[in-house]
């Protein structure tokens, strides 16, 4: 598939999704276009709930990292006193 193929469809799923959140706060096409749903809530009610795993994987992965440097550069120091 070519790339501006791709940056088209792309674009097209922004605008359907950001229609949806107006909708929901603003509605346009009624109870019709949404089917009833919420969507902006149904969002915020899910960035919520992945907020704590997002933060607990950064987390894990930060210590990772400096676990990771500290041992380095422990390996630097034994190789410059040989």
């Amino acid at each position: 598939m070519h790339p501006s193929l791709k940056i088209i469809i792309g674009l097209i799923l922004i605008v359907i999704g950001l229609g949806l959140f107006v909708d929901s706060v603003i509605p346009i096409l009624g109870v019709l276009g949404t089917f009833g749903i919420d969507w902006l809530r149904n969002f915020i009610t899910v960035l919520t709930g992945v907020i704590p795993i997002f933060l607990i994987i950064v987390g894990l992965f930060v210590v990772w990292l400096e676990m990771d440097e500290l041992r380095a550069q422990k390996e630097l120091k034994k190789e410059k006193k040989k």
